[in-house]
């Protein structure tokens, strides 16, 4: 049996990966398939890629290629979530700002340097104009510090995602001021190079499994209201988050998805040059 560890954030669009673990169905190709919640997100599971925390991640699509950019010895073997990820911007229920433009000098908090949170600020900024080089960070660690930081002060305003952030935004912890959504597809599945030189055959099983159960999960009855329950979410919120969510069940990932994708994370000034698409791609299905 093969043992190896998976890692993601604790939500709604990991739920495909809950169900085949849940039926045992890595544990059918001689798998054992063990799964990591990570609510620091994209900046925590970089880190555990590269110190073999864990061998296989659900991570976001800016917050890997930019490590392994930087070193991270892992590859893009495809898309796992191929629409955008809505980043509501959220500030302190009774805060001063009241506008996107009120946060120009604002400090920003962000679970941590190389994040989503972090590099989809930039984008923010950039989108509306601001000196990228003036903005102010806070290192929050994850959501629990983001409601922390901006209930105390210590930082004006967090950017998670909108739907995962609504009840916080209902319960009047958090007030949503506008959202961005991320001008690539947002999830991918990066898995470590070791395990992808010594089990080809077992990382191709694994994805054919879960590409599998994403295919026809918005079939699942009832899908709507398990995920409302799991997840503590508005069932009209749920309904509406699975409106526009697409999941990847195409076979292949190719250079020209991440020349694209870093062209836009250098004109947003998340990158400062591109490196050649096979650093970053394993294709698993030729």
């Amino acid at each position: 049996m093969l043992n190896l560890t998976i890692g993601g954030v604790p939500e709604h669009f990991n739920y495909p990966w809950y169900l085949t673990l849940k039926n045992k169905k890595y544990t059918k190709h001689n798998v054992n398939l063990r799964w990591k919640d990570f609510p620091g997100g994209t900046g925590q599971m970089n880190a555990a890629l590269r110190n073999a925390e864990v061998d296989i991640a659900i991570i976001l699509t800016e917050g890997i290629i930019k490590d392994i950019g930087e070193g991270n010895p892992s590859k893009i073997v495809q898309t796992f979530v191929k629409s955008s990820l809505i980043w509501g911007i959220h500030v302190a229920s009774n805060s001063p700002f009241k506008e996107i433009s009120d946060l120009e000098t604002a400090t920003i908090a962000i679970s941590r340097f190389g994040s989503g949170s972090h590099l989809m600020a930039i984008v923010n900024a950039y989108n509306n104009g601001w000196d990228i080089e003036k903005l102010k960070f806070k290192v929050v660690g994850d959501l629990e510090g983001g409601i922390e930081a901006l209930s105390n002060g210590d930082a004006d305003y967090f950017m998670w995602e909108h739907f995962t952030t609504k009840p916080l935004v209902d319960s009047k912890i958090f007030r949503r001021i506008g959202d961005c959504p991320t001008p690539w597809p947002c999830f991918v599945i990066a898995i470590r190079e070791e395990i992808l030189e010594k089990y080809p055959q077992k990382v191709l099983e694994i994805l054919q499994i879960i590409n599998n159960q994403t295919r026809n999960f918005k079939e699942i009855v009832d899908i709507d209201k398990i995920l409302a329950s799991r997840y503590q979410q508005q069932l009209g919120d749920i309904q509406k988050w699975l409106s526009i969510t697409e999941w990847e069940s195409e076979n292949l990932i190719s250079k020209e998805f991440i020349e694209e994708v870093q062209n836009k994370m250098i004109k947003f000034n998340v990158i400062e040059s591109k490196a050649d698409a096979n650093k970053f791609i394993k294709n698993m299905y030729i």
